[in-house]
């Protein structure tokens, strides 16, 4: 399963871009792939210009991404936060962010980082100088509160695709029924048709049947049977009318709740 399935991804993109507004921090959602599905918010340049635009500072920022959760101190030394997205107990995605710095630096060391990662060190120091401070108290109750309001978003949103789904298989059902009905109905009203002129034949055989004295006895008897049978038959045409009538209101009734 996957996030893009059920969920319209400009409501996520959203409340990301609101969240890295409001904090200073980045964020990204990704697939269960590890593919970017939103655009990055408040992204730095510290991390894309220079730290992933090296060759091995890519390579170690992606070791991060796959095997980091939680908050925690990337290779590079920023504070970075990674939280799964979760729906009745499957992941569907993550969000990782982050790239602030919950102290000033130690220069030396990232001057350091930046040698190892075959980076201008004084272009990387002028970066890192851009990245956002924050505290880490504020970076892990941030990364919480995202992590609470990305989880009830998505699962309300594949309950409300869920019962859309069962929505439209319910009104296809009652639509399926309700032509059998009217296929009922309409082979019932040929059955009293048929039971109408039944009785007609009946009178008819019963008027035949006394011009005839006893000679028509038993022609007597048989239209004797005949019309019995044509009443049995108008009653229980009567009964199932009735009862398709019923089921014909259901079924409206229903599909007005829809």
């Amino acid at each position: 399963m996957e996030l893009k399935d059920f969920m319209d991804m400009s409501k996520l993109q959203k409340i990301q871009d609101d969240f890295s507004n409001a904090t200073g921090l980045a964020a990204i959602a990704v697939g269960i792939n590890g593919e970017y599905i939103t655009e990055g918010s408040n992204f730095t340049d510290f991390c894309m210009k220079y730290t992933r635009g090296s060759e091995e500072g890519n390579r170690r920022c992606i070791k991060c991404d796959n095997e980091c959760s939680g908050t925690y101190f990337c290779h590079a030394g920023l504070m970075d936060f990674a939280f799964d997205l979760v729906i009745n107990g499957e992941k569907v995605g993550a969000i990782i962010g982050g790239q602030v710095l919950p102290s000033e630096p130690d220069e030396d060391q990232f001057r350091a980082t930046a040698e190892e990662l075959g980076i201008d060190p004084d272009e990387y120091i002028q970066a890192l100088n851009a990245v956002p401070r924050s505290t880490e108290k504020r970076i892990r109750a941030a990364a919480g509160l995202l992590e609470t309001i990305t989880n009830q978003l998505i699962n309300l949103e594949y309950f409300k695709s869920m019962n859309a789904t069962h929505l439209d298989a319910v009104q296809k059902e009652i639509s399926q029924s309700t032509e059998v009905v009217t296929t009922i109905n309409e082979y019932t009203r040929h059955l009293k048709k048929i039971s109408s002129r039944q009785r007609i034949l009946a009178l008819n055989a019963s008027i035949e049947a006394a011009r005839s004295g006893e000679a028509g006895a038993g022609f007597a008897v048989v239209a004797k049977s005949m019309q019995d049978l044509s009443s049995q038959s108008d009653d229980i045409y009567k009964d199932i009318e009735n009862s398709v009538d019923e089921i014909t209101t259901a079924f409206s009734s229903l599909s007005n709740l829809f």
